[in-house]
């Protein structure tokens, strides 16, 4: 784009091609450039739709912004396009000054595009956004009404003549701000490009899952890296002062930040050795759930009601961790049913192990099996167990069913599920009450006579309901 002229001379040209005939013809050519934009439009968005119908809903991020950039994007290339043949041959004002709203306008939905795809996955960056967008599209509209009124070249200068000595070094606030752009500009395409690069990664099949984690990750470092020192290069900023810098974050790292800088490494090693892997069923501590994420400073356990733990990566290396989808991603499970004693057993066991068949999620191979564990004291205790595919979803569901269909099984066929009986027996003579005398135990004191001892303590009554036959013979005759 040519540079601006000064506002006021921009606005005496546009007046004075209104008194002319020309400004018809400007009029039918920035229409035209913008039906010709509108007809590309439509199209590119055809195109646009067709593809997101192939891809998953994480990938169509920031779609609304890139099919609202096309029409002031084309727009701005078919008025360009048209001034510059134009030019040669009449007035072309009002095309100059059509270009500047179009061009901003193109720019911040395409600003837009790129920070909700970099950050489509982070579930807390919706206010990071809004506050990006509100002040690049402050920004860019103060740009341009700086650029149409023609004092842009006055603030640039004024920008360079504020200098700051900074060590050795002498930085103007122009080379600061443009350097704090350029960072954000190379940075915002360094993480644009590593969000393509993962999403190539994470699509293809013949790479393990902790693998492609570490793949992403190390890329987008690498290209952050990249980045920050070729910006800092660029911008003048001698990058061997972060010699210092670096040393300096060494020493926090092994003294201050140590846990951090452990939980760093041990996530990178929990990718490495594969021990844990992403879709995993693990028991740490007391946490017992589905891996969902494996981040830098911790991983995510989802447990089985939904909640999630956030346990630190140094947990799982240090601590002992069930793995229960290390080698198998099946888990076993079963019911257990009591049966009277009175019951065919065996026609019981084919029933439990009927009940297993036919049901989502429950693996025909291994097949159930059904087991009589004991002869308890009310019945015979049986058990059946069969193996989940995916225990990670739970088997609560599972089992419910099963026990719903054994015991229509069971009542069916007559086979009695026993509950805990107990009989109370109560003596007739003693159903009346108790006797209000109720007998001593004999004294033991062997330094006194028989005689001498009471009533009560030689001779117990006893109740002549409790008393024996011969008890009574004797006593008549004495």
């Amino acid at each position: 784009m040519q540079e601006s002229p000064a506002f006021a001379r921009l606005v005496r040209d546009v007046v004075r091609d209104f008194g002319d005939t020309q400004i018809i013809w400007q009029i039918v050519a920035l229409v035209g450039a913008l039906a010709v934009a509108f007809v590309l439009r439509r199209w590119m968005i055809g195109r646009l739709d067709r593809h997101f119908e192939r891809v998953a809903p994480a990938r169509r991020a920031g779609s609304s912004s890139l099919r609202r950039s096309f029409f002031p994007m084309f727009g701005w290339m078919c008025v360009a396009l048209t001034r510059v043949v134009l030019q040669e041959y009449m007035h072309v004002s009002l095309l100059m000054l059509a270009e500047v709203p179009l061009f901003g306008t193109a720019l911040i939905y395409l600003a837009f595009y790129f920070a909700r795809r970099l950050f489509a996955s982070s579930p807390h960056a919706s206010g990071l956004l809004k506050v990006f967008e509100r002040v690049f599209t402050t920004l860019a509209w103060l740009s341009m009404l700086a650029y149409v009124l023609g004092v842009h070249d006055d603030i640039l200068k004024w920008l360079a003549s504020v200098k700051f000595a900074v060590g050795t070094s002498h930085l103007t606030l122009l080379s600061i701000l443009s350097g704090v752009l350029w960072i954000g500009v190379t940075l915002v395409l360094a993480m644009w490009v590593g969000s393509l690069i993962e999403d190539r990664i994470m699509r293809t099949t013949t790479l393990d899952g902790n693998l492609k984690v570490v793949l992403s990750r190390l890329i987008k470092g690498l290209l952050t890296l990249v980045a920050v020192l070729a910006t800092l290069s660029f911008v003048g900023i001698d990058i061997t002062v972060l010699g210092v810098f670096g040393g300096a974050l060494g020493v926090g790292l092994g003294f201050g930040l140590q846990k951090i800088a452990s939980n760093l490494v041990s996530g990178f090693i929990i990718l490495l050795d594969r021990s844990v892997r992403i879709g995993d069923l693990i028991t740490v501590s007391t946490y017992h759930g589905t891996v969902s994420q494996i981040n830098t400073r911790y991983s995510v356990v989802r447990g089985l009601d939904g909640v999630e733990a956030l346990v630190p990566n140094e947990q799982l290396v240090t601590n002992v961790v069930q793995n229960h989808s290390f080698t198998e991603t099946r888990g076993r499970a079963k019911v257990s049913v009591q049966v009277a004693y009175s019951a065919d057993v065996e026609l019981a066991m084919s029933l439990m192990l009927k009940a297993a068949e036919g049901i989502p999620r429950v693996l025909s191979d291994p097949a159930p099996s059904a087991l009589l564990l004991n002869f308890a004291a009310d019945g015979m205790d049986l058990e059946m167990g069969f193996w989940v595919q995916d225990p990670a979803q739970g088997s609560g569901a599972i089992r419910s069913e099963i026990n719903l269909r054994i015991w229509r099984a069971f009542r069916e066929q007559g086979i009695e599920i026993p509950y805990a009986q107990r009989e109370i027996r109560i003596l007739n003579d003693w159903a009346d009450g108790i006797p209000a005398e109720v007998p001593h135990p004999p004294v033991d004191r062997p330094d006194l006579p028989v005689d001498a001892l009471p009533a009560s303590a030689s001779s117990p009554a006893v109740p002549p309901q409790l008393a024996s036959p011969q008890a009574d013979d004797a006593g008549k005759k004495a």
